[in-house]
């Protein structure tokens, strides 16, 4: 699935209408703020409501006996797949320092990188749309009613009435494992379509947890192109569309549900007087899309949700400029795509998260690999946190849209804001590659 690089003609054509196209052509770091930001009153609709948000957080409640019962590591909050809210006043001191950052209020880390079984974000959609499937394949079988005990999913029947059915899924990485991980436990037989920029150890662990790797040697859009052609040809296939999935998009949204409960046990207001910023690191678009509308229902305008993308991989930022959204990708404009961010090394947009982050999306900002690596070490350094290159994008985010004319245009009282920094993934990560990218991170500083 080859993308071809528009005529310099046709560049030049792009550049003169959307002038911040020269710098991200040219891999510069840019700050872009959303004209077509909608307050939420003039939104008319959308493809899902606060209503489906509900409905997501009550299938992964109707599921917890099972998940407490096959995954040991969600005992403790009773089969409830969360993560922590950590306040990082020493890292905020980092920032200031080496980047100028000028933070006001409080930093805090959304810390999915703990988050169990999957160890990254991808636990949220992935897990929920794996889980999704199943109780509807269960239920149109007779297996099961909504108000059985869900513990029933582990035992040898469901295991065999599942082997069956296919599971397919196009992944960068970690889309890949919480597919994998969930779906081979539920009994399916599950091919994860893996694109070059995947790491070693990702494919290592979906092997041995009973998942079939496919290795490709194109990005992501090949992998995820040949996985759905080759789901959708098995009867009994059911493909995980990364590019253009509902069920993803609401897994993740129920994030907000949880954070609105963990503001409150830190006694944080979200209100006109008291803005909430949060800073999501950004692939596809479907993780850091239905989390920033989940927020969107929860906090409504006095929420500000940022995406983060590497310069070399700037999907969504190309998509939502340009209006065009899935229609391109970011090889038309002659940029590689190429980072070692790998779960943002994503060339198009997804077409569903899109269409909605559009009007709910605050602004994207781009930055370098090196920045990924540094931060990397300043956290680990300050507050003893370890994450994935992929997972520290965010943490710049406050010292950029601070310095941007965001805060001036919207009038906003930002010495008594909260920022909320999504860190996307670490967990998983063997120590040893943790450790050369913390040397990595401390030989740029």
């Amino acid at each position: 699935m080859k993308s071809l690089i528009f005529e310099q003609s046709e560049l030049d054509k792009w550049v003169q209408q959307y002038p911040l196209l020269d710098d991200i052509i040219r891999l510069e770091p840019v700050v872009w703020l959303n004209s077509q930001l909608q307050k939420m009153e003039e939104i008319d609709s959308l493809p899902v409501t606060k209503t489906d948000m509900k409905e997501a957080a009550a299938l992964f409640q109707r599921f917890a006996t099972y998940l407490a019962r096959e995954f040991p590591e969600t005992k403790e909050t009773n089969g409830i797949i969360e993560s922590p809210l950590r306040n990082i006043a020493k890292m905020k001191n980092e920032l200031n320092t080496k980047y100028d950052a000028k933070i006001n209020g409080e930093l805090f880390l959304k810390c999915d990188n703990e988050l169990p079984i999957a160890g990254s974000i991808k636990a949220r959609g992935g897990i929920y749309e794996v889980l999704y499937y199943a109780e509807k394949m269960a239920l149109e079988a007779g297996l099961v009613k909504r108000d059985d005990d869900y513990s029933a999913f582990s035992s040898d029947h469901f295991k065999q009435f599942f082997s069956q059915y296919s599971i397919g899924v196009g992944s960068t990485g970690n889309l890949g494992l919480s597919i994998g991980i969930i779906g081979a436990k539920l009994g399916f037989h599950v091919s994860v379509y893996m694109s070059a920029d995947a790491k070693q150890w990702k494919k290592d662990l979906l092997r041995a947890k009973g998942a079939t790797v496919h290795e490709f040697k194109g990005d992501f859009g090949e992998a995820i192109f040949a996985g759905r052609q080759e789901t959708k040809n098995n009867v009994k296939g059911y493909f995980v569309d990364d590019e253009d999935s509902k069920h993803l998009f609401l897994g993740y949204s129920v994030a907000a549900i949880r954070l609105e409960k963990q503001l409150q046990n830190e006694n944080i207001q979200v209100d006109a007087e008291h803005p909430l910023f949060v800073y999501l690191p950004c692939g596809v678009g479907g993780s850091p899309g239905g989390i920033a509308f989940g927020l969107k229902q929860v906090f409504g305008d006095y929420v500000h949700c940022f995406f983060v993308e590497p310069t070399h991989s700037p999907a969504v930022l190309v998509g939502l400029l340009t209006g065009e959204k899935e229609k391109v990708c970011v090889q038309n404009f002659g940029i590689d795509n190429l980072t070692e961010g790998d779960g943002l090394a994503v060339g198009r947009p997804s077409c569903f998260a899109s269409s909605i982050s559009e009007k709910l999306v605050s602004g994207i900002y781009t930055m370098e690999d090196e920045d990924l690596f540094k931060l990397l070490a300043l956290l680990s350094d300050s507050e003893g946190i370890h994450l994935e290159p992929s997972a520290t994008s965010g943490l710049i985010g406050p010292g950029l849209i601070l310095a941007s004319e965001y805060v001036k245009e919207n009038n906003l009282n930002t010495s008594q804001a909260t920022h909320i920094v999504w860190a996307t993934g670490g967990a998983l990560v063997p120590k040893h590659d943790m450790k050369r990218f913390y040397e990595k991170g401390q030989s740029l500083l």
